[in-house]
């Protein structure tokens, strides 16, 4: 599995930090092209394989909505792996 850090674009100093008093992202939608962080934090839910599958959103804060796809279908992937996993045990 490649580090969610090292995909193109989505290393952490590579975001631009929302300037303060900057409105929030929703409010600015369409404005511009600039992406911004969504600010959402990921709550660890014990099952590692879980864990791993939700750690790959994190590497989308800032990242422009064109190149979520292919790290949503990843994501949709590894939790139905583990669902199917669930059945054969």
């Amino acid at each position: 599995m490649p580090d969610p850090a090292a995909l193109p674009g989505t290393a952490p100093e590579a975001v631009p930090a929302p300037a303060a008093g900057s409105p929030a992202p929703a409010a600015t939608a369409g404005r511009d092209a600039e992406a911004r962080p969504l600010g959402v934090e990921f709550t660890p839910t014990g099952d590692p394989a879980v864990d791993a599958a939700l750690g790959r959103l994190e590497a989308l804060d800032g990242v422009p909505t064109e190149g979520h796809l292919p790290v949503y279908e990843d994501v949709h992937q590894r939790l139905g792996e583990t669902l199917a996993a669930l059945d054969r045990s």
